[in-house]
């Protein structure tokens, strides 16, 4: 039994940039963008990059040193149902620009949270 758990902020998000280009199904529309391939990761996050469709801003990702936080900017609402039903962490953030805020805590989550991708995207499409 592996008892070990990837609790590792920018590997976790390496992972989740991999799993968001290399997909040529639903996520095929997506791009990462202004990633820092030196990111540190800082207890309040910093900035590894950016997941777009075209122009479009749908998440944000920082990088904490033993977890990701995405910031969903598109269908937050969405984004919340789905990241909530595949057992994530969510949290709403208010303020000028409402968003959805998703924590993957281990590498396992980036799985989880390829649903809530999807719901952004289905959302957005519907729109």
């Amino acid at each position: 039994m592996v008892v070990d758990r990837l609790r590792d902020g920018v590997r976790i998000a390496q992972l989740l940039a991999s799993e968001v280009t290399g997909d040529r199904g639903r996520l095929e529309t997506l791009a990462v963008t202004d990633a820092d391939a030196d990111v540190e990761p800082t207890l309040d996050g910093a900035l590894a990059y950016r997941i777009v469709r075209g122009d479009e801003p749908i998440a944000d990702a920082y990088v904490q040193p033993d977890r990701v936080r995405l910031e969903f900017r598109a269908a937050i609402d969405a984004v919340a149902t789905a990241a909530d039903e595949a057992g994530l962490r969510v949290r709403p953030a208010g303020g000028a620009s409402p968003r959805t805020l998703v924590f993957l805590e281990d590498g396992a989550a980036v799985k989880r949270v390829l649903p809530a991708l999807r719901a952004a995207i289905d959302a957005d499409s519907t729109d």
